[in-house]
């Protein structure tokens, strides 16, 4: 009778076990796919941002060099052509969305890094993904370094745009007034960016030594975004989500 006892034990003890550990997969599943719900359309959002600025900036370079089309591109009508408070926003926006990008990206990484990634093809395809614009970011390139972040700086910057009250599995990114009243007023924020405000201006100089680099990474934010949001629920698959030709000169494919 003892016998029997001690294996009915072990069995149930051996049910318990597995019924908890299927039971944590479900939890653990479902806090993936909450997290992913919750900070992917943001994700999606902000990658959108900054590949629909790269694409104004290059094919309006392309165009402003095509003088019987009558066209101005992003930075030449508001930077090299503008007021000085549309110069100010050309500049100061198109470091916003580099920044916001890489807080969100930073977010991600934080609130899934202790998550198993495994069982979802799509989610391991998106972290992939991010690790390609990542590399693109930081790329070195023998003709431009407009934009160009390396991977240390791309989770500092990141970190610094996590607003500082948001709290894991509830995060968000500092706002575009919060961003440039932090710039105006801490030194040491500002010099976190001083070099892509800069780069902002070269660019509106001069942006064809930076077209290859710059196309690649809004190529790969492109596809970045069709995996976040892969029926364009939240964002239109209009002619800002195309993917540039190769070095703008041919015509834009489909996303």
């Amino acid at each position: 009778m003892s016998v029997v006892s001690a294996v009915v034990a072990v069995v149930g003890a051996g049910l318990t076990g597995l019924l908890g550990y299927w039971q944590q997969r479900r939890l653990n599943a479902r806090t993936e796919r909450n997290y992913m719900e919750r900070y992917g359309s943001s994700l999606a959002l902000a990658a959108y941002d900054l590949q629909s600025r790269i694409y104004n900036i290059l094919r309006g370079h392309v165009v402003d060099h095509t003088p019987a089309l009558g066209y101005s591109g992003y930075l030449t009508t508001f930077l090299t052509h503008g007021t000085p408070a549309e110069a100010e926003y050309a500049r100061r926006s198109t470091v916003f969305v580099l920044a916001e990008y890489l807080g969100w990206a930073e977010i991600l990484r934080r609130d899934i890094q202790f998550l198993n990634l495994g069982g979802s093809r799509t989610n391991r395809r998106i972290m992939r993904q991010l690790g390609e614009v990542s590399t693109l970011v930081g790329r070195i390139s023998e003709t431009s370094d407009e934009l160009r972040v390396f991977r240390a700086h791309q989770r500092a910057i990141g970190e610094l745009m996590v607003h500082p009250d948001s709290v894991p599995g509830q995060r968000w990114c500092l706002g575009y007034a919060e961003f440039c009243r932090r710039l105006d007023q801490d030194e040491v924020f500002r010099a976190w960016f001083t070099h892509l405000l800069a780069d902002v201006d070269r660019l509106a100089v001069d942006p064809t030594p930076a077209l290859a680099r710059l196309e690649a990474l809004q190529n790969a934010l492109v596809q970045l975004v069709d995996l976040l949001d892969p029926a364009a629920v939240q964002l239109p698959h209009n002619r800002q989500r195309f993917r540039l030709a190769t070095h703008t000169a041919g015509p834009l494919p489909g996303p």
